[in-house]
């Protein structure tokens, strides 16, 4: 084919297809370009005078822009199997993706990581594989699966699979952890993701230092700022639970900008079909004022360069033909697809046939052993005792000391000052572990909210009024076999089934989003004044994340890296 290449775009040779009459938007220059652009199989030929080809497509004075790279995103938060994935992102121009599958991997291990890659493989859509560094993300929780050295050794070896995925244990790192610090070394030539919230001064130098090379996790200006000094590249992301962008914006200047990401991290089924993908950060950026072409520079050319995804994230000779058509750079809505030189997707809809799922779906993976409602009491001895207090557009909680409600001894919901019941129970191997503390900042009034998404272990979390609607909600997840509920009066609401791993559902993309807008509206009904209730609930079990969170082991004061107790 290379022959065939360099014919074609010495113009000996006729293209399969031209672009002619583009705008290109040349993320090396920083231009617009007028020209066309010849495409010989699946990429570019050149850029100029050709006019010789199968099929021309005269795009009269449209944008021509690289296709976007999700640099850092968990697919599983989606909901969504990898095929209807690809079905909500492909259309918004969405063709490579970098993550570490760490969500299937803490239930299934290496074969849901497998069950993914295959699948995605006959998708228009490239999936580039960071090998999960922390399942289990720690030692303070539970997980379905555990991924030492060795197996981070085969996975760095798999196709597609291109570094460490992000390392959170960050506690880890600094105690200098051998276990930890050996996954980073086996990744040495590759590229190693980090995951440092709040980590300054000393302790950033050393977590550098180990050989971590990004981070995700900043929050406030000062802290991506030193970061960024220290040499880290940054990834500004927005998601649906964490909103970053407008903080982090003023970061992007002349001189910092090739060190700069946009990414999701999580992002939901329904903000996928509403909003988009990746494209609407390129958008809310350039609404805020950052330059068109930059912003999509740094979702495409800066994301290839970090991940070394030679071929991608540019209009050029050789690089692959990942290209979206546009009107105009400030709405950024693609009116065509091309990946690898195909149409794939037209006028926000996707053209391309959905391949047969793989055989082994992954399921019957919910196993909780027998339990009463008599034991989601949390008995308390302390007059003021520990409260996770979630904070708006984050997924950091603050700790807060509160006097709270008490029934003999236990510890009771208190809607008037929106202190709720939280338990996470063990749903892998049925040991009868489960966490009890409490929450405020969900608003609801009554009922309960119950998730089998919880990361990283996934086990199932739940934020209620009452035991009796906690413990209804949570025996609806374990008969679905994995889902999210609503439940109220000891009856359910609203649910949707994630039968994959506990984490995904086969069903159409537009099911899955109109069952989990159904959830929503059902939390807002019962009080819940969040945007993403079910979001915000899934990250309170993630004990990497500070400052206090809740796992099926207990109480985790995430500064100390520790569980306390009431």
């Amino acid at each position: 084919m290379d022959n065939l290449l360099v014919s074609v775009a010495r113009g000996k040779a006729p293209a399969d297809l031209i672009l002619a009459n583009c705008r290109i938007v040349n993320v090396f220059s920083g231009e617009i370009e007028p020209g066309n652009i010849a495409i010989c199989v699946d990429r570019i030929a050149g850029i100029g005078d050709y006019h010789e080809a199968r099929q021309v497509i005269d795009l009269k004075g449209k944008y021509v822009a690289p296709a976007f790279i999700d640099g850092h995103t968990h697919v599983e938060s989606s909901l969504l199997d990898i095929g209807q994935y690809a079905r909500a992102v492909v259309p918004r121009g969405t063709l490579a993706v970098v993550t570490d599958l760490h969500e299937i991997a803490n239930v299934c291990g290496p074969v849901g990581i497998k069950y993914v890659m295959s699948y995605a493989r006959r998708l228009p859509l490239d999936l580039f594989l960071m090998a999960p560094s922390c399942v289990p993300a720690t030692h303070l929780e539970t997980s379905g699966a555990s991924i030492g050295a060795g197996d981070i050794r085969q996975l760095l070896r798999w196709k597609g699979c291109i570094g460490l995925g992000e390392v959170m244990n960050f506690p880890g790192v600094l105690a200098a952890d051998a276990n930890i610090l050996d996954k980073i070394d086996l990744a040495k030539d590759k590229v190693v993701d980090g995951h440092a919230p709040g980590v300054s001064g000393r302790d950033l130098n050393a977590y550098i230092a180990a050989g971590i090379g990004s981070d995700h996790e900043s929050v406030r200006l000062e802290e991506a700022r030193e970061k960024l000094r220290r040499g880290m590249h940054i990834m500004i992301r927005e998601g649906s639970s964490e909103k970053n962008l407008a903080t982090l914006l003023p970061l992007v200047t002349d001189n910092t900008y090739p060190r700069c990401l946009l990414v999701v991290d999580d992002r939901s089924c329904a903000d996928l079909l509403r909003e988009g993908d990746i494209d609407a950060v390129v958008r809310q950026a350039v609404r805020r004022g950052l330059d068109p072409i930059r912003a999509i520079r740094m979702a495409t050319i800066n994301t290839a360069a970090y991940f070394k995804l030679d071929g991608l994230g540019a209009i050029a000779p050789g690089y692959r033909a990942n290209l979206i058509v546009l009107d105009d750079l400030v709405n950024l809505h693609p009116e065509m697809v091309f990946y690898q030189g195909h149409l794939v997707a037209r006028q926000g809809r996707p053209v391309f046939p959905q391949p047969r799922r793989p055989a082994r779906a992954l399921t019957g993976t919910v196993h909780i052993k027998p339990f009463s409602p008599n034991a989601l009491a949390l008995h308390v001895s302390a007059e003021t005792v520990p409260v996770i207090e979630i904070v708006p557009g984050q997924i950091i909680t603050r700790k807060r000391l509160e006097k709270v409600k008490t029934a003999n001894g236990a510890a009771v919901p208190d809607t008037g000052r929106d202190i709720l019941k939280l338990v996470v129970v063990e749903r892998h191997r049925a040991t009868g572990n489960m966490g009890l503390g409490l929450v405020t900042g969900f608003g609801l009034k009554r009922g309960a909210l119950a998730s089998s998404v919880a990361h990283d272990s996934h086990n199932i979390v739940a934020v209620g009024a009452s035991d009796a609607d906690i413990f209804a909600a949570v025996k609806e997840i374990e008969r679905l076999q994995g889902g999210l509920v609503v439940a109220a009066n000891g009856k359910v609401l609203a649910s949707l089934s994630l039968p994959i791993a506990g984490l995904l559902s086969p069903e159409p993309l537009e099911t899955v989003v109109a069952k989990h807008e159904a959830l929503d509206k059902a939390a807002k009904d019962l009080g819940a004044r969040l945007p993403a209730p079910f979001a915000t609930l899934s990250f309170l079990a993630l004990p990497v994340i500070p400052e206090l969170r809740l796992t099926d082991r207990g109480l985790v004061d995430v500064s100390q890296f520790q569980l306390i107790s009431y």
